[in-house]
C-alpha cells in the first residue's frame, strides 16, 4: 500500500512540475558540448543559470569548462538527483526554485533553458525584467523553440542565442 502513495506522490510532483515549467526532457551531453563549443564558448568568468536544470547535465558541462553553474529546478526529486551527481563539485549549485519567481544570481552572464512555446512570452518578459534589475546585458540560450518577436543574435542547430539589454539605467 505504501508503494501506491509513493507512486501517486511522484506522479503529482511531475504534474506540478509540468504545469509550472516544462516537462522533463533530458539534454544530451554531446549536444550540450557542441553548443558550448560552437555557439557560446565559456570562460571561468561566466556564471550560467540553467532554468529547469533537471538532472544537471548542463550544469556539469558548464563546470567542466571552468565556469560556475547554478540550476533552478522545481521538481524536488531532480534537485536531489542533481545534488547527488554533482556532489563535491564546488562550481555547481542547485536550488529548489520556481524559475518564474526566483531572482537571478547577481553575477549571471548566461541563462540556459529548454524552451517551451507556450512560455515564450513569459520567458522574454522574465529575461528583460532581470536585465533591467541587474542593470546589464544577459545572454539567453534557448533549446527548442525560439522566442517570437525577439531577434536572435545567433543560432546553432536547435539552439538560439539572444542578448537582453537593460531598457533603463538604474540611478544610484
Amino acid at each position: 500500500m505504501l508503494w501506491l502513495y509513493v507512486i501517486g506522490s511522484f506522479i503529482v510532483l511531475i504534474g506540478i512540475s509540468a504545469f509550472f515549467g516544462a516537462p522533463y526532457v533530458p539534454s544530451r551531453r554531446r549536444d550540450v558540448k557542441r553548443m558550448f563549443n560552437e555557439l557560446i564558448p565559456l570562460s571561468p568568468d561566466d556564471v550560467v543559470l540553467d532554468l529547469g536544470s533537471g538532472d544537471g547535465i548542463v550544469l556539469r558541462e558548464v563546470s567542466r569548462r571552468g565556469a560556475r553553474a547554478v540550476g533552478y529546478e522545481i521538481h524536488p526529486l531532480f534537485v536531489w538527483l542533481s545534488k547527488v551527481v554533482s556532489f563535491n563539485d564546488e562550481l555547481v549549485t542547485i536550488r529548489w526554485a520556481n524559475a518564474w519567481t526566483a531572482a537571478f544570481p547577481s553575477d549571471v552572464t548566461l541563462v540556459y533553458i529548454f524552451s517551451v512555446g507556450r512560455d515564450a512570452d513569459k520567458l522574454a518578459q522574465k529575461m528583460q525584467r532581470e536585465a533591467d534589475v541587474l542593470d546589464r546585458s544577459i545572454q539567453l540560450v534557448c533549446y527548442g523553440n525560439p522566442l517570437p518577436g525577439v531577434t536572435p543574435t545567433r543560432t546553432y542547430e536547435a539552439y538560439t542565442l539572444y542578448i537582453f539589454h537593460p531598457l533603463h539605467r538604474n540611478k544610484a
